[in-house]
Order: C-alpha cells, then sequence, then structure tokens
C-alpha cells in the first residue's frame, strides 16, 4: 500500500487551492511546482496557518 496515496483524489487539488490561498494572505509568493526556495519559517507558517483554519473550521461546523 501506498503511505501518501489519497483516499479522495480530488482533495490533492483542493489542498493545493487551499495552501495557495493561506500563503497569499500571508504574502507569501508560492510558485506553481517546486517552492524549495522557501525558508523553513515561510513554509511552516504556511502548514501552521492551513492546520489553524481547518480546525477552526471543524469546530464551527462539526458542533
Amino acid at each position: 500500500m501506498a503511505r501518501n496515496s489519497n483516499t479522495v483524489p480530488e482533495s490533492k487539488s483542493k489542498l493545493q487551492s487551499f495552501k495557495s490561498e493561506v500563503a497569499s494572505s500571508l504574502n507569501i509568493d508560492l510558485k506553481q511546482g517546486y517552492n524549495g526556495d522557501l525558508t523553513s519559517r515561510e513554509a511552516g507558517s504556511i502548514g501552521g496557518e492551513m492546520v489553524k483554519r481547518m480546525i477552526a473550521y471543524a469546530e464551527k461546523n462539526l458542533h
């Protein structure tokens, strides 16, 4: 079994759109494809904000 496979194939494009939206709101320039030139702080800020927003969404909509 592949470890990094998506259960829902459409989720990859949705997560990419979400990541771009978050990066834009943090004024971080994301390019299509490779973004290895981002600092660890920038990449961590994007991921952290994504998690924060997903938790807020879940708390709002799953209670």
